[in-house]
């Protein structure tokens, strides 16, 4: 079928919005009519050439939309259901049979890899027949449809906008997860938050449902600041005009319980084991710029204190639960997404993109 999509087809070069062709979905396969998709980080950076992915292709990863059709095998879902598409895994391996699939054994091929597990395309140019790389996390979400399967489609809620859903399938999920999954943050804990971004924000709102006595929100942009605050922080630093190891322990002279950097930066992940009482945890979310990138870290200091660092992948969430938990925490006020959202129409991605990454926008989401 002709669909409408962005196409990357070249590194640091902007979106080309085009008619592709998209095969059927097969048996097991779920096809969506996207409403709206989120713009994350981890679609820049493939289309700026840091995560080798075939071009041209299509990416997005945080689709919302409608099941417009569904193949034979398919159970779980049907034609008109609401759903979020979010990161592909196998269901079969010994890290999803334990309930975390995105550890999945097989995740990097089944979200990186451009094809299906056969080797077939999903995507074509119109006319031409070449090959487009699709699949991406297991959707291609760029797209006015997406082919997904029903372990990456979630079904949910009929009552909310589609346009503030589709973030739910990874930044929000992953920023939320790190605080109330993998950190299972406790009512009265304290907790240091390193970005003021969608995913730091979201693991802010998940520390307030969570109960946290003491959120942190470490941040250099002043508006950023101010919606943490607003979205339950207790405090805020600006790590321009501040020491935030000693402003942190002036508000918490113990320590914070957990930490979360959703930076990347390596200067941050310093401060945060600086910032952490005994036996507190730190969660790693953030991708570094330089991938060998290494975290200097005194043993003797870590041994003493007995600290923990983790790293997080997608918030060590089941999709399947969370996602729903999370739609139904928004309906009930306490996890307000939408004002993290901006919305744009898909015609104008490549101005998104430019606005997200000037920090105009906290969270840009793509409408069609």
């Amino acid at each position: 079928m002709h669909i409408t999509a962005a196409v990357t087809r070249s590194p640091s070069q902007m979106f080309c919005v085009e008619e592709v062709e998209l095969d059927a979905p097969r048996e097991d396969e779920v096809l969506v009519k996207i409403d709206a998709v989120g713009l994350c980080h981890t679609d820049i950076v493939v289309a700026e050439g840091v995560l080798p992915i075939p071009l041209p292709g299509v990416l997005g990863h945080e689709g919302a939309g409608i099941v417009e059709a569904v193949g034979a095998k398919v159970t779980k879902l049907k034609k008109g259901d609401r759903v979020v598409m979010t990161f592909n895994f196998c269901g079969k391996c010994v890290q999803c049979l334990k309930g975390a699939p995105s550890y999945c054994v097989n995740f990097m091929p089944l979200n990186y890899a451009p094809v299906r597990g056969d080797g077939s395309h999903t995507l074509c140019a119109c006319g031409t027949g070449s090959e487009i790389s699709g699949c991406f996390f297991g959707q291609s979400s760029f797209a006015s449809y997406a082919l997904g399967n029903e372990r990456n489609v979630i079904k949910v809620a009929d009552d909310v906008p589609l346009t503030f859903l589709g973030p739910l399938g990874c930044g929000f999920q992953t920023g939320a997860g790190a605080v109330m999954r993998s950190l299972a943050a406790e009512a009265g804990s304290g907790i240091i938050v390193f970005g003021g971004g969608p995913v730091g924000l979201s693991a802010v709102m998940g520390a307030v449902v969570q109960g946290c006595k003491t959120i942190i929100l470490v941040e250099p942009m002043a508006e950023r600041r101010a919606l943490g605050l607003e979205l339950g922080a207790t405090h805020v630093i600006d790590p321009k005009a501040e020491d935030v190891v000693a402003r942190a322990r002036a508000i918490v002279s113990e320590g914070v319980n957990y930490a979360v950097d959703t930076s990347g930066a390596i200067v941050a992940m310093e401060a945060a084991l600086g910032c952490l009482g005994m036996r507190g945890t730190l969660a790693l979310i953030g991708v570094p710029s330089n991938p060998a990138a290494a975290l200097p870290l005194n043993v003797l200091a870590a041994l003493s204190s007995g600290l923990t660092i983790k790293a997080v992948i997608e918030g060590d969430s089941n999709p399947e639960e969370f996602i729903p938990q999370l739609v139904e925490l928004y309906k009930a006020g306490r996890f307000p997404i939408d004002k993290l959202i901006t919305a744009y129409p898909f015609a104008e991605i490549n101005k998104a993109v430019d606005e997200q990454k000037r920090g105009l926008c906290v969270k840009a989401v793509l409408t069609f």
